[in-house]
């Protein structure tokens, strides 16, 4: 029973160190589809609604970006990408819509090392 219990939890510690060195955009991506976004967004693709890497474009380089997606994200909102709102996601925690925001905004990078 105690060696069940020790390989349980290398297994576990393993997963969790695996994950953290993957780094930031497996663990925005992650957070992304625990929270329902992939629904409607993809990450460099449009589907519903716009792709993160488009979102991440436009808003590169503001200062407000983070706040103002988090809050968009919690509260939804309309007008802003073309007829289709998008739904509050209340269940999100502000914290979370944080990382993910940061997320979002991380990959306006890799879409201008697409382009290069």
């Amino acid at each position: 029973m105690r060696s069940f219990f020790s390989i349980v939890s290398l297994g576990v510690a393993g997963f969790f160190w695996v994950g953290a060195a993957q780094g930031q955009s497996t663990t925005g991506l992650a957070l992304a589809q625990a929270s329902n976004c992939m629904a409607c967004h993809q990450v460099d693709k449009k589907r519903v609604g716009p792709s993160f890497e488009v979102i991440a474009e436009r808003f590169a380089g503001q200062e407000a970006a983070v706040p103002y997606l988090a809050n968009a994200i919690i509260r939804g909102g309309r007008g802003r990408w073309g007829a289709v709102p998008m739904p509050a996601q209340p269940q999100v925690s502000p914290a979370n819509a944080q990382l993910l925001a940061a997320w979002i905004l991380s990959l306006a990078d890799k879409r201008a090392a697409k382009v290069e």
